[in-house]
C-alpha cells in the first residue's frame, strides 16, 4: 500500500502547491510523508503535534479540497504525529489523529479542543489573506503632521523597500493614542500589496511572550523559534512590555539577530525611545538602536483638523466647519480620542435625529471628556463669571475692550486654565479664536491683581466658591 498511499499524497500536493505560495508550501507540506492508505483513509505523517494542530487550523481547507478531488468525497486524513525522534537503537515514537474531532468523521468536523495550537498565530501566507493586520490602518488614512512626518516618512520608505534601507530595525514610539499601531499596520499593509509573496506578521508584545510561555510549557520553543526565523517583516506592538521577561527578551535576541543578518525588516512600537525602557538588557536595547528611532507626538491644532475632515470624508458625513474647530480646539490630547469623540457625536446626531451642530458637539463632550464631564467646563466658567460682574455671555467671547470687560475675560480665561485641562490655543478658541499669548497674559494679569489689589483677591475667592460648589 505504500506505493498507492505515495501516488495519492503526490496526487493532492500537485493540488496543493497551486492554492498556496511556494514558501508556505516548502514548510508546511514538504516535510509530510505517506505512510498508509486504507479504503479512503490518508495516513500521513508529520513532524510534530505543534505541525498538526498548525495544520489543522489554516490549512484544513486546502486539504480538504485536495483529499475529496483524489479520494472523492468520502476521503478522510488520519495523522501520525511524531512526538519522540528516537534514535539509532529505536524508532520514533507517533500518536494518530483523526482530521477532526477524532470521530473520522473526515473534514466535516472541527480541530479536537484538546489539541489547540500553543501559539494560536494566524497563517501570514494562507491564501494571501492575513498576517494579522487590520485592513482599516493604512498610508491614506494616516493623517500626516508635523508631529509624525518623520516616523511616517521613515515607515512608507521601510514599506517601499523592507530590509533594505538603513531604517533596520525602524523603531517608533509615543503616547498612547497617538498612532504608533496604526503606522505599524499600515507599513505592513502597504508591503503585502507591493511585495505580496513577502511573510510578513504582526504580533503585539504580549501575545509574543504568552506564545513563548505556552511553547515552553509544551516543550516547543524550537518549533516556536523556528516559526519566528521564517518572517521577512516582523512587527512586534509595544515592546515595553517584554521588561523585567529575561527569558522572552533572550528568545527575541537571538530571533532579532537572526531576523536582521537575514536582511529581514524589523518594525517596532514602544511608549518609550530605547534609552529610555527599563527592564531590558542592555544588548537588546543596543540592537533596538541600530536603526531609526522616530516618535509621533500630540497633533497639533491643523493635524487635528485634519483628522476630522479625514474621518468625515470617510463616513460621507458633512460637519459645520465651526463643530470642525470646537472638536479639534477642545480634543487636544491624541487621536484616538479624537475620533472617539467625532464617532460618539455622529452616533448621538443619528440615534436623536438631530442636526450635527455647536450644541450638540457641547452636549457630546460633556459626556465624554473628563473636565467637562463632571467638573467645572469652560461654558460654565464663562457663564458664572460673566452672571456675577453681570455682563452679557456674548461679550466675553467679543472684540470690545471695554476694561470691566476684559477683565471679566481675563478672570474667566483665568479660571479656565485653572480648572480645566484645555490647552492654551483652546482656552483662546473658545473667548472668540483668541491666540495663546492673549491668555498667558489674561492669567499672568489676575496673578498681579491678586497679589496687589485686596478687593479684587476677594472677588476671585468669591468666584472660586461658586465654581467649586459646582465641581464638588
Amino acid at each position: 500500500m505504500l506505493k498507492d498511499c505515495s501516488a495519492v499524497w503526490k496526487d493532492c500536493l500537485s493540488l496543493i502547491r497551486s492554492q498556496i505560495p511556494e514558501q508556505s508550501f516548502n514548510t508546511w507540506f514538504s516535510p509530510i510523508i505517506p505512510v498508509r492508505l486504507s479504503e479512503e483513509i490518508l495516513t500521513i505523517q508529520v513532524p510534530s503535534q505543534f505541525f498538526y494542530e498548525w495544520l489543522e487550523e489554516h490549512y484544513v481547507n486546502v486539504l480538504k479540497k485536495a483529499i475529496t478531488s483524489v479520494l472523492g468525497p468520502a476521503g478522510k486524513l488520519e495523522y501520525s504525529v511524531i512526538v519522540d525522534k528516537g534514535n539509532a537503537q529505536s524508532n520514533p515514537l507517533t500518536v494518530k489523529f483523526p482530521n477532526g474531532s477524532g470521530n473520522r468523521r473526515g473534514f466535516d468536523s472541527k480541530a479536537s479542543n484538546h489539541y489547540k495550537s500553543p501559539f494560536h498565530l494566524k497563517s501570514v501566507d494562507l491564501l494571501h489573506q492575513d498576517s494579522q493586520l487590520s485592513s482599516r490602518y493604512t498610508f491614506d488614512t494616516f493623517v500626516e503632521g508635523d508631529c509624525n512626518r518623520l516616523a511616517r516618512s521613515a515607515g512608507f520608505a521601510v514599506a517601499k523597500k523592507p530590509g533594505i534601507t538603513s531604517f533596520n530595525p525602524l523603531m517608533v514610539y509615543g503616547g498612547v493614542g497617538l498612532g504608533k499601531t496604526h503606522l505599524a499596520h499600515a507599513i505592513g499593509n502597504e508591503i503585502k500589496r507591493n511585495i505580496p509573496e513577502k511573510f510578513i506578521l504582526y504580533v503585539s508584545s504580549e501575545k509574543f511572550i504568552n506564545q513563548f510561555i505556552r511553547a515552553v510549557q509544551n516543550n516547543e520553543v524550537q518549533d516556536f523559534t523556528n516559526f519566528y526565523l521564517q518572517v521577512d517583516i516582523l512587527i512586534i506592538d509595544d515592546v515595553q512590555f517584554f521588561a523585567g521577561k529575561e527569558k522572552t527578551q533572550e528568545i527575541f535576541f537571538h530571533i532579532f539577530n537572526h531576523l536582521h543578518q537575514s536582511g529581514k525588516q524589523i518594525i517596532m512600537t514602544s511608549d518609550s525611545p530605547p534609552r529610555d525602557l527599563k527592564g531590558l538588557e542592555e544588548r537588546l536595547l543596543s540592537r533596538f538602536k541600530w536603526g531609526l528611532t522616530a516618535d509621533l507626538q500630540q497633533p497639533d491644532f491643523e493635524t487635528r483638523i485634519a483628522i476630522i475632515r479625514n474621518k468625515m470624508e470617510a463616513e460621507g458625513l458633512n460637519i459645520p466647519e465651526d463643530v470642525v474647530e470646537y472638536l479639534a480646539y477642545s480634543v487636544d490630547t491624541n487621536v484616538r480620542e479624537l475620533e472617539g469623540v467625532l464617532i460618539s457625536l455622529i452616533a448621538h446626531a443619528s440615534l436623536t435625529r438631530a442636526e450635527v451642530d455647536l450644541e450638540l458637539a457641547k452636549q457630546t463632550l460633556k459626556n465624554i471628556i473628563h473636565d467637562i464631564e463632571s467638573e467645572v467646563g469652560i461654558d460654565y466658567i464663562q457663564k458664572t463669571v460673566s452672571e456675577y460682574y453681570k455682563i452679557d455671555l456674548n461679550d466675553l467671547k467679543a472684540k470690545t475692550r471695554k476694561k470691566e470687560i476684559v477683565i471679566a475675560r481675563q478672570i474667566a480665561m483665568y479660571f479656565s486654565k485653572e480648572y480645566t485641562n484645555h490647552s492654551l490655543k483652546s482656552i483662546g478658541y473658545h473667548f472668540g479664536g483668541r491666540d495663546h499669548s492673549t491668555v498667558i497674559h489674561a492669567v499672568q494679569s489676575v496673578n498681579d491683581m491678586i497679589d496687589t489689589n485686596n478687593n479684587f483677591k476677594s472677588s476671585i475667592e468669591d468666584l472660586k466658591k461658586r465654581l467649586k460648589m459646582r465641581s464638588n
